[in-house]
């Protein structure tokens, strides 16, 4: 018997309650890991709260990263003692738990188990923002916004891997002290302008940003588009402060030609594409262009102050789970 944290009802942190989960045997096709670490992430908020429908009591919890214990029919290439991450639809918020070996992969010597944890769903996002739903290329300017969080610090170190001029938005001086140190050319303090659009402006001879990666959702949409340069992109991949406004077609066409997404990790992360993206993400921290910051720990037991620290907007870095 093993335990996990569960929902029992939508809303606040109180609603999480530890308790004990017979898990059964891994099923065809997957394998069964014991977890020595858990990465957060905002869409655990957004389901917590019920934005992303999830069946109650249910446990959350998208990527961990742990040993392999035990192996289902039809896996090949993974046996016990394997380290390795895990892409999660739901629980992993576990001291073990089930995991499909197509949305898993080996975490390479010299990375932690932390490191992985707090990396791979966040890095595989980063990998699929910059090369994939635009590929960025050096020479292109682009807007990050939280650009001091978890998916943040990483957008920066890779945009500035590629040799694309940065703009990090970010809440305090702190923050932006870490934005820089992960490759962010220039910061835009968002508690020091009501002006995002006019700054990003000035930043760029008024030409605008050829791309943004917008986290945050309906509080900075509109200047999300408003920075954006003749026939940019907007990237609207987080609804941290809410899901973003309805916007018509022909609103895109008037602000420049803009094309917008609304991109999901689960659909490029699909079993054929993530060995790829893997292997392209792992190369990153191996080579050091990629550096995990996981700046807070919480026992798996105290999952509600984790989530209070990351809708806090106080965090910096990635926030581990420990079991």
């Amino acid at each position: 018997m093993s335990k996990a944290v569960y929902l029992e009802t939508h809303g606040g942190p109180e609603g999480f309650v530890l308790r004990d989960h017979d898990l059964p045997a891994p099923g065809f096709g997957q394998i069964q890991l014991r977890h020595h670490a858990i990465g957060l992430n905002f869409i655990d908020i957004y389901q917590r709260k019920g934005l992303y429908p999830v069946a109650l009591p249910g446990v959350l919890g998208s990527e961990a990263a742990g040993v392999v214990e035990a192996i289902g029919d039809g896996v090949t290439g993974f046996a016990p003692g394997d380290r390795v991450a895990c892409l999660h639809s739901s629980g992993a918020y576990a001291e073990r738990a089930n995991g499909a070996a197509v949305l898993c992969a080996k975490v390479p010597d010299g990375v932690s188990d932390e490191a992985a944890a707090a990396i791979f769903l966040k890095g595989l996002t980063a990998e699929m923002l910059v090369r994939q739903v635009y590929p960025l290329k050096a020479g292109d300017a682009c807007l990050v916004h939280a650009a001091a969080g978890g998916v943040g610090t990483l957008l920066c170190q890779w945009a500035k891997h590629i040799g694309a001029r940065v703009i990090g938005v970010v809440g305090s001086p702190e923050k932006e002290e870490i934005a820089r140190e992960n490759g962010a050319d220039d910061i835009i303090l968002r508690t020091q302008t009501d002006n995002i659009a006019s700054e990003v402006r000035r930043l760029t001879d008024q030409n605008g940003v050829d791309v943004v990666y917008d986290s945050v959702g309906e509080a900075t949409f509109e200047a999300s588009l408003d920075s954006l340069a003749l026939r940019g992109h907007m990237v609207s991949f987080g609804n941290a402060s809410g899901p973003v406004p309805a916007v018509a077609p022909l609103e895109l066409m008037r602000r420049g030609s803009l094309t917008l997404s609304r991109p999901s990790l689960f659909h490029y992360a699909t079993p054929e594409r993530l060995p790829a993206m893997a292997a392209a993400l792992f190369d990153m921290v191996a080579k050091g262009a990629l550096r995990p910051r996981v700046k807070h720990q919480f026992p798996l037991s105290d999952v509600a102050g984790a989530h209070r620290l990351l809708e806090s907007g106080k965090s910096a870095g990635a926030i581990v789970l420990k079991p």
